[in-house]
């Protein structure tokens, strides 16, 4: 059985959820507020947590940031009645892996859970531990980035943008195909999004003298060779 952390302060929409997701035979618990549940997510674990955006105490991208500061692969959704590019990028920017718009039909909200856990399973089934290029090196179960014995800090949607590349080294990714792999569904944001991840990822992983790890193929995307 999941084990589902609910970060919500509508009461009556968490309890909503609450419901539906026991019904669906998810075990749940809800925090309504974002102090008790940051508490809560780092206490315990979790296999998903549903977060809300406005919240009293500590709002949700704060909680979701420090959340990943300990935690980079346990999925969370972003739960908020904003729905423009800016809060859609902002809340994926801090840590969320999907972001849904209040009000929602509870079956897209299942879906997009149902989406996060193949995902998961997915890496799970993968047994490579560790991903290296050059003098890149990924470890893939303690989420550790490394640059000769450099260790490289990296947000959650950078890291995964660089999995992605380590992963299909070679392999020319367009920006659709990136988007798709690395946030997973459509976000309403546009591909360009993917240029101004690339330039952050860059910026941390690049040598000045070395050129680029990850480079343009003009009209198409990227690719890391």
């Amino acid at each position: 059985m999941s084990k589902l952390l609910i970060i919500e302060d509508e009461k009556n929409l968490a309890r909503f959820i609450e419901l539906e997701m026991q019904h669906e035979g998810y075990e749940t618990v809800v925090a309504v507020d974002g102090r008790v549940g940051l508490e809560l997510a780092l206490s315990d674990k979790w296999d998903a947590i549903l977060l809300d955006l406005l919240l009293p105490e500590l709002n949700g991208m704060e909680v979701c940031r420090r959340i990943r500061q300990t935690n980079k692969t346990i999925p969370i959704i972003m739960i908020t009645a904003r729905d423009s590019v800016l809060d859609r990028v902002s809340g994926l920017d801090s840590g969320a892996d999907d972001y849904i718009v209040k009000p929602f039909a509870i079956e897209e909200l299942l879906a997009r859970l149902r989406s996060l856990f193949r995902r998961v399973e997915a890496l799970k089934s993968n047994e490579v531990t560790a991903l290296v290029f050059k003098d890149l090196v990924v470890e893939l179960e303690s989420c550790v980035v490394k640059k000769g014995e450099v260790l490289i800090s990296l947000t959650k949607r950078e890291y995964d943008l660089l999995v992605t590349f380590m992963s299909n080294i070679n392999i020319v990714l367009s920006r659709e195909v990136l988007l798709n792999k690395v946030w997973g569904y459509s976000t309403g944001v546009e591909t360009n999004v993917v240029d101004v991840y690339v330039r952050y990822l860059r910026n941390k992983i690049d040598d000045q003298n070395e050129g680029h790890y990850i480079h343009t193929v003009r009209g198409i995307g990227y690719v890391m060779r």
